[in-house]
C-alpha cells in the first residue's frame, strides 16, 4: 500500500475513521533524520497490508502538528481505532519502528 499524504482535510477519514492501524510519520523537507527515516516508512507501507502509512508534513501541516504537541522531529504516531497508542521522537531502526505497530 502506498504511503499517503495526510492533511487536515482527509485526517479523518484517512486517520481516525481507519480500519486498519495507522502509522504516522510526522517530518519535514529540511529535517536530515526525517530523511533517514522515509525510506524506512516506505519499506513498511509497502510489505504490510495491515497497516496505513501517512506521512504529515509538519511546516504544511500546523495545525495536525499542533493537535499532536510535536516539539521535535521525525516523530512517528501509531493510532488504533482513532487514538493515540503509541509514540516516538527521532530517527528509529525498522525493528524498532515495526515494534512500535
Amino acid at each position: 500500500m502506498a504511503v499517503i499524504k495526510i492533511n487536515k482535510e482527509n485526517f479523518a477519514s484517512e486517520v481516525l475513521n481507519s480500519e486498519k492501524t495507522v502509522l504516522l510519520d510526522f517530518y519535514a523537507d529540511w529535517c536530515g533524520p526525517c530523511k533517514m527515516v522515509a525510506p524506512i516508512v516506505e519499506e513498511i507501507s509497502n510489505a504490510r497490508n495491515d497497516v496505513k502509512v501517512g506521512k504529515i508534513n509538519v511546516d504544511e501541516q500546523p495545525e495536525l502538528a499542533a493537535q499532536f504537541g510535536i516539539a521535535s522531529i521525525p516523530m512517528l504516531a501509531v493510532m488504533k481505532n482513532g487514538k493515540l497508542v503509541n509514540s516516538a521522537v527521532g530517527a528509529r531502526p525498522k525493528a524498532q519502528i515495526e515494534a512500535m505497530l
